[in-house]
């Protein structure tokens, strides 16, 4: 038990400030946030639950009232107040990167992470999920190829690493992500960013 406190005592000094997941719904941001940040020893956020705590009510219900772009500010207020928090693990909305001033956010506060998967994974993940109201359409797995096609070269455009999470267990995409976050640490400014298949 000693050893693996050390482990990560080592690690938690080794990866400093913010990381900032972003990919599509499904991608696992938050599972694997969540798991990420508690190894590191940093805070855990999540930009869509912060946005619902703050006003009280599901995003769903949010899109209803003010539409996407009503949503699409309260997330802009909400990313720029949980950017500036330090020592922090950040799952992004889906959507975050669509606003270039987000995206010189992200980027200019932290290690940005694309936790990339393929339309077919991100379906499976999303199709009983009632909480996505991008999907509440007649043809939800075409919306999702079209989310896809529309947001992967932003996501790419920003991340310093890019991380395909496939069908590994959450455990082991969190061991991944721990070693690459290490081995970007330890490269210093390496320009290419970090990709693993």
């Amino acid at each position: 038990m000693g050893g693996s406190g050390q482990k990560s005592a080592v690690r938690n000094a080794r990866i400093p400030g913010n990381i900032f997941l972003v990919g599509l719904m499904g991608a696992g941001k938050t599972s694997v946030g969540r798991l990420l940040a508690k190894r590191l020893g940093k805070a855990f956020y999540d930009c869509d639950q912060e946005i619902e705590r703050a006003t009280g009510v599901k995003i769903p219900v949010i899109f209803e009232i003010e539409g996407e772009a009503g949503f699409r500010a309260r997330e802009a207020r909400m990313l720029a107040e949980l950017a500036g928090r330090h020592d922090i693990v950040l799952a992004t909305g889906g959507g975050a990167v669509l606003s270039a001033d987000n995206r010189k956010l992200l980027v200019g506060n932290g290690v940005v992470v694309y936790l990339r998967a393929v339309v077919a994974d991100l379906w499976q993940r999303t199709r009983h999920d009632r909480n996505r109201p991008l999907l509440k359409t007649a043809e939800p797995r075409a919306k999702l190829e079209q989310l896809f096609a529309e947001r992967d070269p932003l996501y790419r455009s920003i991340a310093d690493i890019i991380v395909d999470t496939g069908s590994q267990s959450l455990g082991s995409l969190a061991d991944r992500l721990e070693l690459l976050l290490i081995e970007r640490q330890s490269a210093e400014g390496a320009g290419a960013p970090l990709r693993a298949g």
